[in-house]
């Protein structure tokens, strides 16, 4: 008798052990799969690793895999569990469910959860694969009854007012949170971090957002000499300019500096017989409504490089080119703040004078701030937008965490801000 009670409980202590061993892999494979990253899996698949492949298909249906997972491990968790129990309570009696308790928590704590899942953390990928054509089985095995807990589960939060399916992140904002992350550990750079989100924010930007304002454009009057003309295409600087007749809003063509210089050699260099409305390209008009991926798109397809922006009454608003699409995602502001930087100056105590039509967002990639740029373009903007009035010279207004105060004005137009982050001041 005493012969088959010691032989029972070895057999119960190694079925305690495997169960253990069962739940420390549940707990890993859960660990692993859930860490392993979905873009490296793809990359190895791509690469003819067939197991990557595998944890790839797992990873599409999170809920099924994880409710294989958990259930495979609840139940071998409560198998060890109750034969502990039994065999504690056969050595110890009715003290033995205090003892069972005890060892079950330490063994599962240790053994089944911690052990494991530090294991898997640390290296996911490798793990994941691993381990990936087991957890396949099990998935296919328990696919009916994970199946209908889920059912079971969806049942009771709808009940609730919840959604399952409701608040998922889209792939940009899991990006965006990703390079804001490891931006802050130091693996990315900020004016790393500035492209990426650049790539990533383009798509939700009109073409208002990004053009040149019809107040600093240079524009020509297509009736003056054609030497004085050319003295202001000169004086530019600009490569492209629009010429106008009677009205500024009334533009007949753009003036391309090439074809300029090629009807000048075309002349030698005989000014009065230069007709300038001869090497005029004609206009290009676009709405400020138009999302910058289709002008971009636009421009590859034209072979173009300057586009006038209108409003929906046809009045000129502004120019874009293709530098400033380009501009918004390898950007044309430094790093380091002792760089010169159009409209945006430090100072000593640590605020910045910017002037009014500086784009919010070159500010908050200047800066590194986050001020709101959904309502208004630029800073004089947003400031009427928040304070709902043009203000004066003078006054001073708090909003979004920054103190503003207007330095200086002209006419109705905000010329020149002081801004610092109220935390300074």
């Amino acid at each position: 008798m005493n012969d088959f009670l010691t032989t029972e409980v070895i057999l119960k202590l190694c079925s305690i052990v495997a169960l253990i061993v069962l739940s420390a892999f549940f707990s890993g494979s859960e660990t692993a799969l859930t860490a392993a990253s979905r873009s490296r899996m793809h990359a190895l698949a791509k690469d003819g690793q067939k197991r990557a492949g595998l944890v790839g298909n797992l990873l599409e249906s999170r809920e099924r895999l994880i409710g294989a997972l958990l259930l495979g491990n609840n139940l071998v968790n409560i198998l060890a569990s109750a034969l502990m129990t039994g065999l504690m309570l056969s050595l110890f009696g009715d003290v033995g469910v205090f003892y069972a308790t005890i060892v079950m928590t330490l063994l599962l704590l240790i053994f089944a959860e911690v052990l494991p899942k530090t294991y898997a953390i640390t290296r996911p990928d490798e793990a994941a694969i691993s381990v990936v054509r087991p957890v396949s089985a099990i998935v296919w095995v328990f696919a009916p009854i994970v199946s209908a807990i889920q059912v079971l589960v969806n049942g009771v939060l709808r009940i609730f007012g919840v959604k399952s399916d409701a608040g998922h992140w889209s792939v940009a904002d899991e990006i965006r949170g990703a390079v804001h992350l490891h931006t802050e550990e130091g693996n990315v750079d900020k004016h790393e971090r500035d492209q990426i989100l650049g790539v990533l924010n383009i798509g939700d930007l009109d073409v208002e957002d990004v053009m040149i304002h019809r107040k600093n454009l240079v524009m020509i009057d297509v009736g003056l000499p054609t030497a004085k003309i050319i003295n202001q295409v000169l004086e530019s600087g600009h490569s492209r300019l629009p010429l106008w007749q009677d009205d500024i809003d009334n533009v007949v063509g753009v003036l391309h500096v090439k074809d300029l210089l090629a009807a000048i050699s075309a002349t030698n260099g005989d000014m009065d017989t230069l007709d300038i409305t001869s090497v005029l390209r004609e206009p290009w008009f676009t709405p400020e409504t138009t999302p910058v991926l289709d002008q971009l798109r636009a421009f590859q397809q034209k072979r173009a490089h300057f586009a006038l922006v209108v409003d929906e009454y046809g009045a000129l608003m502004g120019v874009v080119t293709l530098e400033d699409i380009i501009e918004e995602i390898v950007g044309d502001i430094q790093d380091e703040f002792d760089e010169d930087i159009d409209g945006v100056k430090l100072q000593k105590d640590g605020s910045v004078i910017v002037a009014g039509d500086v784009p919010v967002r070159d500010l908050n990639r200047a800066r590194d701030w986050d001020l709101p740029d959904e309502d208004a373009v630029t800073i004089a903007g947003l400031i009427i937008h928040e304070s709902q009035t043009i203000p004066d010279v003078g006054q001073v207004f708090s909003f979004h965490n920054h103190r503003f105060e207007i330095i200086a004005r002209h006419r109705n137009q905000i010329t020149s801000v002081k801004i610092r982050q109220a935390a300074q001041s």
